[in-house]
């Protein structure tokens, strides 16, 4: 359980946001931003956000916002770009968003590098196993003839995941052999990419989280942990990890 003491360091946690046309007031206007639930969960296990909208991706600017963060959170949104992972779009997939696609990839692969505490949440999960090789399903429906995962409409739906035992996910949630969660998206994990374990899975076989098989802090979920604000477990995992990664940076530069 991370420590929320006021005398202990917070550490500095990146979470990227969405770049979606967005009306507030009299502005109809392209905007950043990204739903309350998420940052709200990251201070609420101890960490500091900082907020990650897409942007261009040029030579060291990945490495340079880096520079700054102790561990980084890749949200849910859009689908993934089917040609990252040598796929046409399946009519039900959301029109690429390259924007996001690149920055999240450029960003993951320096965290990973550089061993900064990872956190993939539904779609950041998706990057992941797309960044390091794998494929996804790209309308769950077609693969097991139900919308169990999304019912559309901004309503998420709970699922029953079975935790797989000797896995990091399994020790945050130690008790639990089974988790219900909460659900939405129409996408998940097809041919898993090499150097990645699953950790929870449902009982349709559908991979429900996933996590590096080295032993760095890099954890994946299919669901919406910041949805539910009465388990904070993983949300306090990534800051404890952030929190070592940053005495450990700040070390190395003293």
């Amino acid at each position: 359980m991370a420590s929320n003491d006021s005398d202990a360091p917070r550490p500095v946690i990146g979470v990227t946001t969405y770049l979606e046309r967005a009306k507030t007031g009299v502005w109809d206007v392209p905007a950043a931003f990204l739903p309350k639930v998420y940052f709200d969960a990251v201070t609420r296990a101890g960490g500091i956000v900082v907020l990650l909208p897409p942007q261009p991706v040029g030579p060291g600017i990945a490495e340079r916002v880096l520079d700054g963060l102790d561990g980084l959170i890749l949200t849910g949104g859009k689908d993934v770009d089917p040609a990252r992972y040598g796929q046409h779009p399946h009519p039900a997939t959301d029109a690429p968003r390259t924007d996001r696609d690149e920055w999240e990839d450029a960003l993951l692969r320096v965290a990973l590098e550089r061993r900064v505490p990872f956190f993939g949440i539904c779609r950041g999960l998706q990057v992941l196993n797309v960044a390091l090789g794998g494929t996804l399903h790209q309308h769950l429906p077609d693969v097991i003839g139900s919308s169990r995962y999304n019912a559309g409409g901004g309503i998420f739906t709970k699922n029953e995941v079975r935790l797989e035992p000797a896995t990091r996910l399994a020790s945050i949630l130690a008790g639990h052999d089974r988790l219900s969660v909460l659900s939405y998206h129409h996408q998940a994990i097809d041919r898993l990419a090499d150097g990645l374990v699953v950790s929870a899975s449902a009982d349709d076989g559908v991979v429900q989280a996933v996590e590096l098989s080295s032993s760095q802090f890099a954890i994946a979920v299919q669901w919406h942990p910041e949805e539910s604000a009465e388990d904070l477990r993983l949300f306090d995992a990534l800051v404890d990890a952030a929190r070592v990664h940053a005495d450990r940076r700040i070390g190395a530069i003293a």
